[in-house]
């Protein structure tokens, strides 16, 4: 950290809160002996901004010719090293031209340009060598900011991610398969309006009074449907109906409320009774069991008193008894000792 450096940066007027914010923190970590080298994920996380912003901010700062991005590689294994930002303060600072060498295409084409040294591109700025300031002889890339760790020098794909174009699907706000239903449904009550308009004695072309125009006469009649469950076809055949003792068109959709309630009610009764009916068909449909002769009774009952097991006192009545009796089936001192009267 370098005050002189944090205070030079204070001091630079006419840039954007946010390009001014990159700038202080690349002189905050300035060292007055090595230089300013923060990595791009560090850089991004002092500034809190996303690394592509942060690119557009700092080329902002060398297109006013405050900051210089020198970009680096390892002369022996040709990975990308961290980024070195000149600062316009330091001795012998030299901004970047954009303008290409003819020649070449790289850096401005002046005798102070450094040149490509064994693998290492290195500059001068003052007496010390440092880092290439201009973009890599092979690639024609400068500064990188994105995706790739270690990029190949050979490697002519901008690493650099566009801020302007988003990689993610936004989800849509409404399905379209949604939208399509919804505007089929709305397309399918316009057909049916109309048809309520015709059977109500209004004219294609005619001017509408002011209480069938608009929204709210819609809304009123979706009312009909949602509220009173009534159909679209109940709908017109009970304004058809209306009009043989009504010869003149009713004045707004509220007027026939009454009509459409009293055929929501008649369409309730007559669900009514159809269900009632149905059940009674069912009843007399209905197949009952044979029921048992005195016989059969007698013989099943006698089973169940000549036997061992359990015998509830109350599973044999006086009639039932009588039948076996008569029959001869049981004695009376079986049922005493079975517990019947």
């Amino acid at each position: 950290m370098s005050h002189a450096a944090t205070n030079w940066a204070i001091q630079r007027r006419g840039l954007k809160p946010a390009t001014k914010i990159v700038l202080w923190h690349l002189c905050d970590r300035f060292n007055p002996d090595y230089g300013c080298f923060p990595s791009q994920e560090q850089l991004a996380h002092d500034c809190e901004i996303s690394r592509s912003t942060l690119n557009e901010h700092l080329t902002l700062l060398e297109a006013v010719k405050l900051v210089r991005r020198v970009q680096r590689l390892h002369p022996g294994t040709k990975r990308q090293m961290p980024t070195r930002y000149i600062l316009g303060f330091e001795p012998g600072f030299t901004p970047h031209d954009p303008d290409p060498c003819p020649e070449t295409g790289h850096g401005n084409g002046d005798q102070n340009d450094p040149p490509f040294m064994g693998g290492e591109i290195v500059a001068k700025t003052g007496d010390q060598p440092v880092d290439n300031p201009g973009p890599c002889p092979n690639s024609g890339h400068g500064a990188v900011s994105d995706f790739c760790p270690e990029p190949c020098p050979e490697n002519d794909e901008s690493r650099v991610r566009n801020p302007d174009t988003n990689l993610v699907r936004e989800p849509l706000s409404k399905p379209v398969k949604e939208e399509e239903d919804a505007a089929a449904r709305e397309a399918d009550f316009d057909r049916f309006f109309a048809e309520l308009l015709s059977a109500l004695g209004f004219a294609a072309n005619a001017t509408l009074p002011a209480w069938w125009q608009g929204w709210p006469a819609r809304t009123h009649v979706r009312r009909w449907i949602d509220d009173l469950g009534l159909s679209q076809k109940r709908i017109i055949e009970t304004a058809t109906e209306t009009r043989a003792d009504h010869p003149n068109p009713p004045d707004g959709p509220k007027a026939l409320d009454r009509f459409m309630e009293r055929a929501a009610q008649r369409d309730a009764q007559a669900t009514i009774a159809n269900t009632k009916s149905q059940k009674s068909k069912w009843r007399r449909n209905r197949v009952d069991p044979p029921r048992l002769s005195d016989d059969e009774k007698a013989a099943f009952y006698a089973k169940m008193v000549n036997a061992d097991g359990f015998l509830p006192v109350s599973a044999i009545n006086n009639s039932i008894r009588d039948l076996m009796l008569g029959r001869g089936l049981v004695t009376p001192e079986r049922l005493r000792m079975r517990g019947v009267r």
